[in-house]
């Protein structure tokens, strides 16, 4: 504990010194409209001309050491309905690079200018909106100073009027869309603009962002200053009703020889439908019953070399606003609460995931005022019979928390999450694996500097059963600093063996880690590397766990150099050393083949280089690939992974994900060859209809998966979808009827949602 207290006050100190002037020197007044603004991408209104300009970007890729050749004229105003956002970007019309039409297009894509918002000034949460030449529109939330959540979606307007040397934007954003409140005296919000243009990649912002940091850092925003005050927000509530229509049919097959012996089919209608209440302008009432999520892609596969259970991102929209208030507890590792443990769930008699239907939610979630924000989940799921005897119960799962901001950007936090297993209707048998409820409790310290050089996070979490075996705690300490030139971050997190969180993700207990990392910066200046090199980084970086009785039980230490190139694009080259002490026998093939024997119990030692390349986006074909050579547990390693993608502007992007092992251990040990490629095709046909199409075809699963998706946006955030799934086996099995293509499942779906205001 006197570790964890002397980084705690390290950071208080180091951070009470940090300042950053762009608060202070980049400001933007905004008076109220005298007339009316019309949304044609002519900023010829008088209330333009009156209004004050945000100009004089500065690069921030591939320097910051100099202005942009491609200037911004920003400008703001506003009525007592919206926010209008006007900016003239100067570039020439045949240089324009889109990724697509399509909403919400990939950073780094796309020539972009992006406005931001952080109405309460804390450094910490705001909102994002993107506009392209070809007027496609891209919005997000942003949580924790500098995290996007994409998956956001709310109204609001742009129009995009294109000249042979600019383009003009004229946004208009809903008061209604924003969270913020409202003072009898002056009010201001942080502000920032970025623009990204992609043909010879340059990235600039009007209150300047260092070369280091991502140019949606609210620690670097400038200041809105209101002329007048902001309208007050009147009642704001939003329904928003589906209906779906649609029929599945599963494969039944025998366990022993796989012959299909029943094809269930089932036809589906549902109805359902989200609310959203602004119960004041900065906290929100959302509601939902019997959510339907069908529309969201599946997820993407990806080999499983490891013991553990793999992480995968939550992408359903209605845990996603003010998320951080929920899902960025703990560290990576140890997340107290995981949204995908509500609908989702591990069926162990067909050995795949699949939905668990949720009869209702609520959220509440948003800030009391600039000091504090609260959030309260409620969600409730319904039982499924995987057979006769295993049993996923009804559960309820609730989550509440508080946050109280402390100095320029920190916040201390205290949460509780509870999961409540309805165990009334289940017979001995099957609530054997069953705890009535689980429960957990903890209060986290948050950093962030003024000026984001130094991060940090403490927490303690405490976990309650009714079964003491499952009564247990872990604790936590991080601290990073990121300059120019240097960044250094130290970590150590601590997890009982009788820590338990059942709506939390924490693949491993009874352990302790360290995690160091020193890494340099230089920039070169002169010859070859001075023009096409952005900055060179090296650095060593480890983790390093042990058992809570300090015996050394896993290893994965490098040592690593990297280049960053003026296209966006870079390369790196490592040199890794790892441990890992297996307490069990172990396949790491994860194939658990017929005639071979899992690696026994004992330690393993192993080494080996990893190269790996991204390219920029300049380009029409991208991408990327990671090559990794070595030793592995007693035998060899040979992994080849990454990405291709061929730029169709401004149709779409046609791609493939791609990952090879092969695996070598000695007799009689598994060996293994296996791939997974993922083909995948978006296409735009328009800004309001759409169409997305992957396939994943996976060896080590024996799975062949197709996922397709058309959209119609046929209003603001209205949307029709028609949607089909099939998953069949990627290849043959020897001596039963299975052969490539063999079906599993499949099924199709069509969706109409509607966003109305009330």
């Amino acid at each position: 504990m006197r570790f964890f207290g002397t980084l705690l006050l390290t950071f208080l100190l180091c951070m009470s010194m940090a300042q950053t002037p762009n608060a202070d020197l980049y400001q933007l007044p905004i008076k109220k409209a005298a007339g009316n603004i019309r949304l044609d991408g002519e900023l010829n209104e008088p209330d333009w001309q009156a209004a004050a300009t945000a100009d004089h970007f500065k690069l921030m890729f591939p320097n910051d050491t100099s202005y942009s050749k491609f200037q911004v004229e920003a400008h703001a105003t506003f009525d007592d309905r919206y926010l209008y956002i006007g900016a003239v970007c100067y570039q020439p019309r045949e240089t324009y690079i889109t990724q697509s039409l399509r909403r919400d297009f990939d950073p780094g894509t796309t020539d972009v200018l992006n406005m931001l918002f952080d109405p309460s000034k804390d450094g910490l949460n705001g909102f994002l909106f993107s506009i392209s030449p070809y007027n496609v529109q891209r919005e997000a939330l942003i949580s924790n100073g500098q995290q996007l959540s994409f998956e956001w979606d709310n109204k609001w307007y742009s129009s995009v009027k294109n000249y042979d040397d600019r383009w003009v934007i004229e946004v208009a954003i809903p008061f209604k869309t924003l969270r913020y409140s409202v003072s009898d005296g002056p009010n201001s919000w942080g502000l920032q603009f970025s623009r990204a243009k992609v043909q010879q990649f340059e990235v600039s912002t009007w209150a300047p962002v260092p070369f280091q940091y991502s140019t949606h850092n609210l620690a670097f925003a400038g200041r809105l200053l209101w002329d007048s005050p902001p309208p007050r927000p009147g009642a704001n509530i939003s329904l928003i009703p589906y209906v779906t229509s649609g029929g599945s049919v599963d494969y039944v097959r025998n366990d022993q020889s796989l012959e299909v012996q029943q094809k269930q089919f089932v036809w589906n209608r549902n109805i359902g439908g989200d609310a959203k209440v602004a119960l004041t302008p900065g906290l929100n009432l959302d509601l939902t019953i019997n959510p339907d999520f069908s529309q969201v892609e599946v997820d993407r596969q990806v080999p499983n070399l490891s013991r553990f259970e793999l992480f995968f991102p939550e992408t359903r929209q209605f845990f996603l606003e003010n998320r951080d208030l929920f899902a960025f507890y703990g560290f990576p590792d140890t997340r107290p609460f995981f949204s995908r443990r509500i609908g989702l769930a591990w069926n162990p008699v067909l050995q795949r995931n699949e939905k668990v239907p949720i009869v209702a939610g609520a959220r509440l979630s948003g800030k009391l005022n600039d000091q504090w924000r609260i959030g309260l989940l409620n969600m409730q799921t319904r039982r499924r019979d995987w057979n006769a005897d295993t049993i996923l119960p009804a559960a309820n799962f609730t989550v509440a928390t508080v946050q109280r901001k402390v100095f320029e950007r920190s916040v201390l936090s205290a949460v509780v999450v509870n999961k409540q297993n309805f165990l009334g209707d289940l017979n001995n048998e099957q609530r054997a694996d069953w705890q009535p409820w689980n429960r957990m409790a903890g209060l986290e310290y948050n950093l962030y500097s003024k000026d984001n050089r130094w991060e940090g996070e403490w927490y303690y979490h405490r976990s309650f059963s009714p079964d003491k075996a499952q009564r247990g705690s872990t604790l936590a300490s991080f601290l990073s600093y990121n300059d120019r030139y240097f960044n250094a971050q130290l970590g150590y997190n601590r997890i009982d063996s009788t820590y338990s969180a059942e709506a939390g993700f924490v693949p491993r207990t009874g352990v302790q880690s360290f995690f160091p990392k020193l890494e340099t910066r230089f920039y070169p200046k002169k010859g070859w590397a001075g023009r096409q090199v952005t900055n060179c980084y090296t650095g060593i970086e480890g983790s390093f766990t042990y058992g809570l009785n300090g015996k050394h039980t896993d290893r994965d230490a490098s040592m690593y150099f990297g280049v960053g190139f003026k296209d966006q694009g870079y390369g790196q080259v490592a040199l890794y050393n790892g441990y890992t002490y297996l307490f069990e026998a172990f396949d790491p093939t994860n194939l658990d083949a017929e005639g071979t024997d899992p690696l026994p119990v004992g330690g393993y030692g192993y080494s080996g280089f990893t190269a790996e390349y991204t390219s920029g986006t300049t380009t029409k074909l991208q991408g990327n690939i990671s090559v990794t050579a070595g030793e592995y547990f007693n035998g060899d390693l040979f992994q080849v992974e990454g990405r291709l993608a061929y730029r169709l502007q401004p149709l779409g992007i046609l791609s493939v994900l791609y990952s090879y092992n092969n695996i070598r251990l000695p007799k009689p040990y598994a060996s293994a060859d296996f791939w997974l490629v993922g083909p995948r095709v978006e296409l735009a046909f328009s800004r309001s209809v759409f169409f997305s199409s992957f396939f994943q075809y996976n060896l080590q699963a024996n799975n062949f998966n197709i996922n397709a998706r058309l959209q119609w946006r046929f209003a603001p955030v209205s949307d029709v979808y028609l949607v089909y799934t099939d998953n069949s086996y990627a290849q043959q099995i020897r001596n039963t009827p299975v052969q490539f293509f063999s079906p599993k499942n499949k099924a199709v779906i069509l969706k109409v949602v509607y966003w109305l205001n009330l």
